[in-house]
């Protein structure tokens, strides 16, 4: 079922890593996006296994604690490496059953398309993502690197959703089966 902006929609974004992984909360009314929440889940050295169940109890209780509606995450880009690029889809994976095991709706984003929607750049660096999710969200300070590029893509997926929302007069927006589509 397609669970659109309500009055005010509580967005989870998610960065994910092997070794760090980014997350961001920002709740969203009308156009506008405010900060709940922000960090990074540090993984210990030890078995991938281990590290994937780690972020699978972080993100569960993240969701426990923040309650969003919905789920953003980072898509899996090509890496130096074909092992770097398995690793990360599998910390992808963890985040995203974490996600639909609290009933979330997942939305998936290309790198590119995070930083177009943030900075109006699909080649933006990090500190020019860091600064937008400053400006953008009135913080104090520029967040840390993973929990900005997780904050970007909460606010991504925000932009998405009204995009798809406004152009979808005479067609319908929603998640099935966890994915987002328009008919």
């Amino acid at each position: 079922m397609y669970r659109g902006l309500l009055a005010v929609t509580r967005i989870l974004g998610i960065d994910p890593g092997s070794r760090k992984t980014g997350y961001g909360v920002i709740d969203v009314e009308r156009s506008n996006a405010r900060y709940v929440a922000s960090g990074v889940i540090r993984l210990p050295d030890g078995p991938l296994p281990e590290r994937l169940k780690l972020i699978f109890d972080a993100v569960s209780q993240i969701a426990q604690q923040y309650q969003p509606q919905q789920m953003a995450i980072e898509n899996v880009f090509m890496s130096k490496s074909a092992g770097s690029a398995l690793k990360l889809g599998q910390a992808r994976g963890a985040a995203i059953v974490a996600a639909t095991h609290a009933d979330l709706p997942v939305a998936e984003y290309e790198a590119r398309k995070v930083k177009q929607a943030v900075v109006g750049n699909g080649g933006a660096d990090k500190l020019q993502v860091q600064h937008m999710v400053k400006t953008l969200l009135k913080l104090p300070a520029s967040p840390q690197e993973d929990a900005a590029d997780a904050l970007a893509v909460a606010l991504c997926h925000m932009h998405t959703m009204q995009t798809l929302i406004q152009s979808s007069a005479g067609s319908r927006a929603r998640f099935r089966r966890g994915r987002l589509s328009v008919t």
